[in-house]
């Protein structure tokens, strides 16, 4: 004979917590010997071995959920949504999106091979949102230490201007330095790059690539959000790395959250180096245009144009 509670229905039972009674002496036994003795009953054992294999399963199974579908005429979002930040320069903010720029709470992806240019390309794209665009702008540099950083700019004197979060500066707290300085509230932030930010907090938290992947996609898409001391919907443009065949790294959920994927490359046929969209929610997939880095400037330009579009406000 055995005995358990009955006031508790089994799925809620904790077995290894509980006392059996051993008929034979009358004695209270725990889990263990309870089980050797064969006091507890099959239904019992089975129903917390199933438990312990879903217990995440039944648990949602469980929750109750409500669904409600919606029309997009109904929502209501702020106007300052649908206002694209310029970069002074109309080559740019055509190719960028159909609106005319960088669009608020937009996440852009910049792929490509190294040494092609990426982060000198995309620290000249911030500038210009910063320095023709009025915009607040941030450059998180997972890759460059400061003494790196100060050679760079003393070619590109510009780049100088540019707020600058160096995670060599805080490898023991990484986590804690970005979320206080995305707190702050930017238009524009450009994080150099992706992976290098999930693997120094990855080391310095102990989590798994995947969390600190989840971490950062959640405070990215927070601040798409406004969710900042400024109420900011922050748009983020995004250096990752790729293998060596050219794939994308990252998770689904990374992809799906990009509005526009950028990569550049060298367009031999045309002998310059090309940015295209693969991918492109703000515009139009497979749009092109061609730059070039020179020795204090990144000039753009129409791919085989031959004229560099470098002044503000021309390039229609």
């Amino acid at each position: 004979m055995y005995f358990y509670p009955v006031t508790k229905s089994i799925k809620h039972m904790n077995l290894r917590e509980m006392k059996f009674t051993n008929p034979e002496t009358g004695r209270k036994v725990g889990y263990w010997i309870a089980k050797y003795k064969g006091l507890i009953p099959q239904e019992l054992l089975t129903a917390e071995k199933s438990s312990s294999r879903s217990k995440r399963n039944a648990l949602v199974l469980r929750e109750e959920v409500e669904v409600k579908t919606i029309k997009i005429k109904d929502l209501n979002f702020d106007s300052r949504l649908f206002v694209p930040m310029s970069t002074g320069n109309n080559v740019l903010d055509n190719f960028i999106s159909s609106e005319g720029g960088f669009m608020p709470a937009s996440n852009v992806v910049m792929i490509g091979s190294p040494g092609i240019g990426k982060s000198t390309v995309c620290l000249d794209l911030l500038s210009r949102l910063a320095r023709n665009g009025g915009k607040r702008v941030l450059f998180v540099s997972g890759e460059m230490n400061r003494i790196d950083m100060y050679r760079y700019c003393r070619r590109f004197p510009e780049f100088a201007n540019l707020d600058t979060l160096f995670l060599s500066d805080y490898s023991h707290l990484p986590q804690q330095a970005i979320e206080k300085a995305f707190k702050i509230g930017y238009d524009a932030i450009l994080i150099d790059s992706f992976a290098e930010v999930i693997g120094c907090v990855q080391d310095a938290n102990g989590w798994s690539n995947k969390k600190a992947e989840t971490w950062l996609i959640d405070l990215m898409e927070g601040h798409n959000e406004g969710k900042n001391d400024t109420d900011s919907f922050t748009c983020f443009m995004v250096i990752q790395q790729v293998t060596k065949n050219g794939d994308f790294l990252g998770s689904n959920r990374l992809k799906h959250m990009t509005s526009a994927m950028l990569e550049m490359y060298r367009d031999r046929n045309n002998d310059c180096n090309v940015m295209e969209f693969t991918k492109n929610r703000l515009g139009t997939a497979g749009d092109q245009i061609a730059f070039r880095i020179d020795t204090d400037t990144v000039s753009f330009s129409y791919v085989n144009d031959g004229n560099d579009d470098t002044k503000e406000g021309d390039g229609e």
